[in-house]
Order: C-alpha cells, then structure tokens, then sequence
C-alpha cells in the first residue's frame, strides 16, 4: 500500500505517527496482563490482541489516538520503540 503522505525515511513523533504499530498483530506473553474483552485466539491458537474492523489494535483510543491500556500494554508493545529500527522497518513497507 502507498501513502504519499509518509516518507519512511522521516522521523516518526508523536503529533505526526501514522500509528502503523497499531494495526500489526501482537502477540500476547503469558506475563502481559490485557483485559480478555480486547484479546481473541487465531487459529492458528496464538493469543493476541483483538483488532477492529479496519484492522487498528481495539485497545486504541481513536478520539485520542493513543494506547487505551497504556499502563497494561502488552510487554510487545513496550518493546517496540518509536523511530527506532523496527518502527523504520514498518513505516517503510507501508510505503511501498
């Protein structure tokens, strides 16, 4: 998918993140500690986080665009570092 508007080279920051990180599957530890309402099982029987309809993580907070379970997060998501190699990697297919 092409979206003219994001360059993978620039830095992602808050006030312009396109959030990308929001719409990958996250898979669940056995330590994370996420309401059962905003997870689902694949069928693959991995344990992740439940996605809407358009396919954007359900523990995100659309009004406000940011982590509705910010302080319960899964340990996945505290990993994952905005602008850092993974983040680049991601925003870099996006733009493809």
């Amino acid at each position: 998918m092409t979206n003219p508007g994001v360059k993978a080279t620039a830095s992602a920051h808050c006030s312009t993140c396109d959030a990308l990180c929001c719409r990958l599957t996250v898979v669940l530890q056995p330590e994370d500690n996420v309401p059962s309402h905003l997870t689902t099982y694949l069928d693959s029987g991995l344990h992740v986080m439940a996605r809407d309809q358009e396919g954007w993580c359900v523990a995100v907070d659309g009004s406000h665009m940011n982590c509705g379970i910010y302080e319960s997060r899964p340990t996945v998501c505290r990993r994952f570092v905005m602008n850092g190699p993974y983040c680049k990697a991601v925003r870099a297919e996006y733009t493809k």
